[in-house]
Protein backbone atom coordinates (compact mmCIF):
# COMPACT_ATOMS: atom_id res chain seq x y z
CA UNK A 1 0.00 0.00 0.00
CA UNK A 2 2.97 2.41 0.72
CA UNK A 3 3.71 4.21 -2.74
CA UNK A 4 7.15 4.69 -1.65
CA UNK A 5 7.53 0.66 -1.94
CA UNK A 6 5.29 0.54 -4.48
CA UNK A 7 5.41 2.94 -7.12
CA UNK A 8 9.48 2.06 -8.05
CA UNK A 9 8.20 -1.58 -8.07
CA UNK A 10 6.08 -0.67 -10.76
CA UNK A 11 7.75 1.58 -12.65
CA UNK A 12 10.82 -1.04 -12.48
CA UNK A 13 8.32 -3.76 -13.73
CA UNK A 14 6.93 -1.17 -16.48
CA UNK A 15 10.47 -0.77 -18.16
CA UNK A 16 11.58 -5.06 -17.44
CA UNK A 17 9.05 -5.18 -20.03
CA UNK A 18 10.82 -2.53 -22.06
CA UNK A 19 13.87 -4.18 -21.79
CA UNK A 20 13.32 -7.66 -22.23
CA UNK A 21 11.29 -7.22 -25.71
CA UNK A 22 14.64 -5.30 -26.46
CA UNK A 23 16.93 -8.72 -25.41
CA UNK A 24 14.46 -10.98 -27.30
CA UNK A 25 14.64 -8.82 -30.52
CA UNK A 26 18.45 -8.78 -30.22
CA UNK A 27 18.53 -12.73 -30.22
CA UNK A 28 15.89 -12.99 -32.96
CA UNK A 29 17.87 -10.73 -35.34
CA UNK A 30 21.61 -11.54 -34.33
CA UNK A 31 22.66 -8.61 -33.42
CA UNK A 32 26.03 -8.48 -32.37
CA UNK A 33 28.87 -5.95 -30.65
CA UNK A 34 32.15 -5.68 -32.31
CA UNK A 35 34.09 -8.31 -31.39
CA UNK A 36 37.99 -8.35 -31.80
CA UNK A 37 39.56 -10.74 -34.67
CA UNK A 38 41.61 -12.74 -32.09
CA UNK A 39 39.56 -13.86 -28.57
CA UNK A 40 41.48 -12.91 -26.40
CA UNK A 41 42.21 -14.60 -22.67
CA UNK A 42 41.85 -11.26 -21.10
CA UNK A 43 38.30 -9.45 -20.27
CA UNK A 44 37.73 -6.10 -22.30
CA UNK A 45 35.37 -4.28 -20.12
CA UNK A 46 33.97 -0.50 -20.08
CA UNK A 47 31.72 0.41 -17.50
CA UNK A 48 29.25 3.82 -18.09
CA UNK A 49 27.41 5.93 -15.66
CA UNK A 50 23.27 6.66 -16.60
CA UNK A 51 23.62 9.37 -14.20
CA UNK A 52 20.24 8.11 -12.54
CA UNK A 53 18.23 8.90 -16.12
CA UNK A 54 17.00 5.67 -18.09
CA UNK A 55 19.70 5.82 -20.84
CA UNK A 56 22.46 3.35 -22.19
CA UNK A 57 25.04 3.04 -22.41
CA UNK A 58 25.40 6.41 -20.67
CA UNK A 59 28.56 8.70 -19.93
CA UNK A 60 32.14 6.29 -20.17
CA UNK A 61 33.52 6.01 -16.71
CA UNK A 62 36.15 3.03 -16.55
CA UNK A 63 38.35 1.18 -18.87
CA UNK A 64 39.83 -2.01 -18.77
CA UNK A 65 43.11 -0.59 -18.02
CA UNK A 66 42.07 1.98 -15.48
CA UNK A 67 42.23 1.57 -11.79
CA UNK A 68 39.74 1.17 -9.61
CA UNK A 69 37.38 4.04 -8.68
CA UNK A 70 36.38 6.33 -6.67
CA UNK A 71 32.26 4.67 -7.14
CA UNK A 72 32.20 0.94 -5.25
CA UNK A 73 29.44 0.17 -8.05
CA UNK A 74 31.75 0.85 -10.96
CA UNK A 75 34.23 -1.85 -9.31
CA UNK A 76 31.64 -4.00 -8.60
CA UNK A 77 30.37 -4.07 -11.86
CA UNK A 78 33.44 -4.63 -13.26
CA UNK A 79 34.52 -7.01 -11.13
CA UNK A 80 31.41 -9.11 -11.28
CA UNK A 81 32.39 -9.05 -14.91
CA UNK A 82 35.39 -10.34 -14.89
CA UNK A 83 34.53 -12.92 -12.84
CA UNK A 84 31.64 -13.87 -15.36
CA UNK A 85 34.94 -14.14 -17.77
CA UNK A 86 36.91 -16.06 -15.70
CA UNK A 87 34.64 -19.07 -15.17
CA UNK A 88 33.19 -19.11 -18.74
CA UNK A 89 37.68 -19.00 -19.87
CA UNK A 90 38.90 -21.00 -17.49
CA UNK A 91 36.29 -23.67 -17.04
CA UNK A 92 34.62 -24.05 -20.46
CA UNK A 93 36.98 -22.38 -22.71
CA UNK A 94 34.62 -19.80 -23.83
CA UNK A 95 35.62 -16.49 -24.85
CA UNK A 96 33.24 -14.03 -23.04
CA UNK A 97 29.55 -14.26 -23.67
CA UNK A 98 29.41 -15.13 -27.31
CA UNK A 99 32.31 -17.83 -27.38
CA UNK A 100 34.39 -15.02 -29.77
CA UNK A 101 35.83 -12.54 -27.53
CA UNK A 102 32.92 -9.93 -26.99
CA UNK A 103 33.73 -6.71 -25.07
CA UNK A 104 31.44 -6.73 -21.87
CA UNK A 105 30.25 -3.30 -21.15
CA UNK A 106 27.73 -2.56 -18.43
CA UNK A 107 25.75 0.49 -17.13
CA UNK A 108 25.61 1.21 -13.77
CA UNK A 109 23.45 3.84 -11.51
CA UNK A 110 20.14 3.22 -13.80
CA UNK A 111 17.28 5.21 -13.78
CA UNK A 112 15.96 6.54 -10.15
CA UNK A 113 15.46 4.19 -7.54
CA UNK A 114 15.61 1.00 -10.21
CA UNK A 115 14.63 -2.19 -8.57
CA UNK A 116 16.91 -4.59 -10.99
CA UNK A 117 19.82 -5.40 -13.08
CA UNK A 118 19.44 -6.68 -16.66
CA UNK A 119 21.37 -7.99 -19.81
CA UNK A 120 19.46 -5.90 -22.59
CA UNK A 121 20.88 -7.91 -25.64
CA UNK A 122 24.12 -5.74 -25.86
CA UNK A 123 25.19 -4.71 -22.37
CA UNK A 124 24.61 -5.26 -18.49
CA UNK A 125 22.70 -2.82 -17.11
CA UNK A 126 22.27 -2.12 -13.13
CA UNK A 127 19.66 -0.05 -11.14
CA UNK A 128 20.72 1.31 -7.33
CA UNK A 129 17.74 -0.15 -5.59
CA UNK A 130 15.06 1.78 -3.98
CA UNK A 131 17.22 0.81 -0.64
CA UNK A 132 14.30 -0.16 1.59
CA UNK A 133 13.51 -3.22 0.07
CA UNK A 134 16.39 -3.92 -2.62
CA UNK A 135 20.16 -2.58 -2.38
CA UNK A 136 22.35 -1.65 -5.41
CA UNK A 137 22.28 -4.79 -7.91
CA UNK A 138 26.07 -4.99 -8.46
CA UNK A 139 26.42 -6.40 -5.10
CA UNK A 140 25.95 -10.00 -5.25
CA UNK A 141 27.95 -11.24 -8.20
CA UNK A 142 25.59 -14.36 -9.06
CA UNK A 143 23.11 -11.69 -9.70
CA UNK A 144 26.46 -10.08 -12.63
CA UNK A 145 26.89 -13.66 -13.49
CA UNK A 146 23.09 -14.47 -13.76
CA UNK A 147 22.20 -11.50 -16.28
CA UNK A 148 25.34 -12.40 -18.40
CA UNK A 149 24.46 -15.93 -18.53
CA UNK A 150 21.07 -14.61 -20.14
CA UNK A 151 23.54 -13.65 -23.64
CA UNK A 152 25.02 -16.87 -23.33
CA UNK A 153 22.22 -18.73 -23.98
CA UNK A 154 20.92 -15.65 -26.67
CA UNK A 155 24.30 -17.18 -28.42
CA UNK A 156 23.51 -20.74 -28.01
CA UNK A 157 19.84 -22.13 -27.34
CA UNK A 158 18.02 -19.10 -26.96
CA UNK A 159 15.70 -20.62 -25.37
CA UNK A 160 12.14 -18.65 -25.91
CA UNK A 161 11.61 -16.78 -23.00
CA UNK A 162 7.95 -17.95 -21.35
CA UNK A 163 6.26 -21.12 -19.91
CA UNK A 164 8.70 -23.85 -18.67
CA UNK A 165 11.39 -22.93 -21.88
CA UNK A 166 11.05 -19.75 -19.96
CA UNK A 167 11.78 -21.22 -16.57
CA UNK A 168 14.80 -23.36 -17.97
CA UNK A 169 16.00 -19.80 -19.70
CA UNK A 170 15.93 -18.52 -15.87
CA UNK A 171 17.19 -21.29 -14.40
CA UNK A 172 20.24 -21.98 -16.47
CA UNK A 173 20.87 -18.23 -15.24
CA UNK A 174 20.61 -19.08 -12.10
CA UNK A 175 23.00 -22.40 -12.40
CA UNK A 176 26.04 -20.36 -13.92
CA UNK A 177 25.27 -17.49 -11.49
CA UNK A 178 25.69 -20.00 -8.88
CA UNK A 179 28.93 -21.72 -10.31
CA UNK A 180 30.69 -18.17 -10.74
CA UNK A 181 30.14 -16.58 -6.94
CA UNK A 182 31.20 -20.46 -6.16
CA UNK A 183 34.06 -20.34 -8.40
CA UNK A 184 35.26 -17.10 -7.09
CA UNK A 185 35.21 -18.07 -3.88
CA UNK A 186 36.59 -21.26 -4.24
CA UNK A 187 33.60 -23.13 -2.97
CA UNK A 188 33.05 -26.58 -2.81
CA UNK A 189 29.36 -27.67 -3.85
CA UNK A 190 29.07 -28.74 0.23
CA UNK A 191 30.46 -25.50 1.23
CA UNK A 192 28.13 -23.21 -1.03
CA UNK A 193 24.98 -21.68 0.25
CA UNK A 194 23.41 -21.73 -3.13
CA UNK A 195 21.39 -18.66 -2.85
CA UNK A 196 20.94 -16.14 -5.20
CA UNK A 197 21.37 -12.77 -4.45
CA UNK A 198 22.14 -12.52 -1.15
CA UNK A 199 23.08 -9.56 0.34
CA UNK A 200 20.86 -7.74 -2.32
CA UNK A 201 17.67 -7.53 0.24
CA UNK A 202 17.56 -4.63 2.53
CA UNK A 203 18.43 -4.73 6.28
CA UNK A 204 14.94 -4.32 7.30
CA UNK A 205 13.52 -7.23 4.55
CA UNK A 206 12.64 -10.47 6.34
CA UNK A 207 14.88 -13.26 4.24
CA UNK A 208 17.97 -14.07 2.66
CA UNK A 209 18.33 -13.39 -0.64
CA UNK A 210 15.95 -13.66 -4.15
CA UNK A 211 15.97 -17.62 -4.38
CA UNK A 212 17.29 -20.27 -3.10
CA UNK A 213 18.42 -23.21 -4.98
CA UNK A 214 18.91 -25.41 -2.16
CA UNK A 215 15.56 -24.93 -0.67
CA UNK A 216 13.00 -23.51 -3.12
CA UNK A 217 10.29 -21.02 -1.38
CA UNK A 218 12.30 -20.30 1.50
CA UNK A 219 14.33 -16.90 0.68
CA UNK A 220 11.99 -14.68 1.82
CA UNK A 221 8.84 -14.46 3.82
CA UNK A 222 7.96 -10.24 4.39
CA UNK A 223 5.60 -8.11 5.11
CA UNK A 224 6.13 -5.89 2.35
CA UNK A 225 7.87 -8.40 -0.17
CA UNK A 226 5.91 -11.20 0.32
CA UNK A 227 6.79 -15.14 0.75
CA UNK A 228 8.98 -16.94 -1.98
CA UNK A 229 6.89 -18.37 -4.23
CA UNK A 230 9.03 -20.94 -5.84
CA UNK A 231 8.14 -24.73 -5.77
CA UNK A 232 11.14 -27.57 -5.48
CA UNK A 233 8.96 -29.86 -6.94
CA UNK A 234 6.79 -30.00 -10.00
CA UNK A 235 3.72 -30.68 -7.49
CA UNK A 236 4.00 -27.31 -6.65
CA UNK A 237 3.97 -25.82 -10.42
CA UNK A 238 2.40 -22.80 -10.87
CA UNK A 239 -0.18 -22.26 -13.90
CA UNK A 240 -0.18 -18.33 -14.65
CA UNK A 241 -0.38 -15.95 -17.35
CA UNK A 242 1.56 -13.54 -15.23
CA UNK A 243 5.73 -13.14 -15.39
CA UNK A 244 5.83 -14.72 -18.85
CA UNK A 245 3.99 -17.88 -17.29
CA UNK A 246 6.17 -18.08 -14.27
CA UNK A 247 9.50 -18.08 -15.18
CA UNK A 248 10.99 -16.65 -12.31
CA UNK A 249 8.40 -18.89 -10.16
CA UNK A 250 8.91 -22.27 -11.82
CA UNK A 251 12.40 -21.99 -12.26
CA UNK A 252 13.29 -23.30 -9.05
CA UNK A 253 12.16 -26.99 -10.32
CA UNK A 254 14.87 -27.43 -12.39
CA UNK A 255 16.80 -24.94 -10.12
CA UNK A 256 16.67 -27.30 -7.48
CA UNK A 257 17.14 -30.41 -10.16
CA UNK A 258 20.40 -29.20 -9.90
CA UNK A 259 21.43 -28.86 -6.34
CA UNK A 260 20.68 -32.08 -5.82
CA UNK A 261 22.92 -33.62 -8.23
CA UNK A 262 25.91 -31.30 -7.84
CA UNK A 263 25.83 -31.89 -3.82
CA UNK A 264 25.17 -35.92 -4.61
CA UNK A 265 28.46 -35.51 -6.81
CA UNK A 266 30.31 -33.26 -4.46
CA UNK A 267 33.37 -31.59 -4.94
CA UNK A 268 33.18 -28.72 -7.23
CA UNK A 269 30.04 -28.33 -8.82
CA UNK A 270 31.12 -26.30 -11.83
CA UNK A 271 33.17 -29.51 -12.92
CA UNK A 272 30.98 -32.05 -13.33
CA UNK A 273 27.39 -31.13 -12.69
CA UNK A 274 27.86 -27.35 -14.07
CA UNK A 275 29.67 -29.28 -17.43
CA UNK A 276 26.83 -31.10 -17.93
CA UNK A 277 24.33 -28.16 -17.77
CA UNK A 278 27.06 -26.71 -20.08
CA UNK A 279 27.45 -29.40 -22.45
CA UNK A 280 23.80 -28.78 -23.23
CA UNK A 281 23.27 -25.32 -23.34
CA UNK A 282 25.99 -25.28 -26.14
CA UNK A 283 25.54 -28.75 -27.87
CA UNK A 284 22.84 -27.68 -30.45
CA UNK A 285 19.98 -30.64 -29.64
CA UNK A 286 18.44 -27.73 -26.64
CA UNK A 287 15.28 -26.67 -28.70
CA UNK A 288 14.16 -23.20 -28.28
CA UNK A 289 10.58 -24.55 -26.86
CA UNK A 290 11.97 -27.01 -24.94
CA UNK A 291 10.19 -28.47 -21.82
CA UNK A 292 11.89 -29.55 -18.24
CA UNK A 293 11.42 -33.55 -19.76
CA UNK A 294 13.54 -32.27 -22.42
CA UNK A 295 15.84 -30.49 -20.56
CA UNK A 296 16.48 -33.66 -17.92
CA UNK A 297 16.82 -36.18 -20.95
CA UNK A 298 19.12 -33.89 -22.45
CA UNK A 299 21.13 -33.92 -19.15
CA UNK A 300 21.51 -37.56 -18.86
CA UNK A 301 22.46 -38.14 -22.77
CA UNK A 302 24.89 -35.80 -22.28
CA UNK A 303 26.31 -37.22 -18.38
CA UNK A 304 26.48 -40.77 -20.53
CA UNK A 305 28.45 -39.28 -23.68
CA UNK A 306 31.24 -37.42 -21.52
CA UNK A 307 31.30 -39.78 -18.39
CA UNK A 308 29.77 -42.99 -19.66
CA UNK A 309 26.91 -44.92 -17.17
CA UNK A 310 28.07 -44.50 -13.92
CA UNK A 311 27.93 -42.10 -11.12
CA UNK A 312 26.68 -38.77 -13.12
CA UNK A 313 24.37 -40.06 -14.64
CA UNK A 314 22.47 -41.69 -11.68
CA UNK A 315 22.60 -38.90 -9.95
CA UNK A 316 20.77 -36.60 -12.68
CA UNK A 317 18.05 -39.66 -13.04
CA UNK A 318 17.55 -39.54 -8.96
CA UNK A 319 18.14 -35.35 -9.18
CA UNK A 320 15.05 -35.22 -11.67
CA UNK A 321 12.83 -37.96 -10.37
CA UNK A 322 12.92 -36.43 -7.12
CA UNK A 323 11.80 -32.91 -8.11
CA UNK A 324 8.90 -34.56 -10.40
CA UNK A 325 10.41 -34.68 -13.76
CA UNK A 326 11.07 -37.65 -16.16
CA UNK A 327 13.64 -37.79 -18.19
CA UNK A 328 12.51 -39.15 -21.43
Amino acid sequence: EDPAHHGPARLTLEHDALHRARRSDTAVRGITGPAPETASDKPHRTIYDAGHQQVVPGTKVHSESDPPAKDASVNRAQAGLGATFELYLKVYGRHSIDGKGLPLDATVHYGEKYDNAFWDGRRMVFGDGDNTIFLDFTIPVDVIGHELTHGVTQYTANLEYSGQSGALNESVSDVFGSLIKQYALGQSAGQADWLIGEGLLAPQVTGKALRSMKAPGTAYDDKTLGKDPQPATMKGYVETASDNGGVHVNSGIPNHAFYLAATALGGHAWERAGQIWYDVLTGGHLAKNAQFADFAALTVTAARARYGTGEEAEALLKAWSTVGVTAK
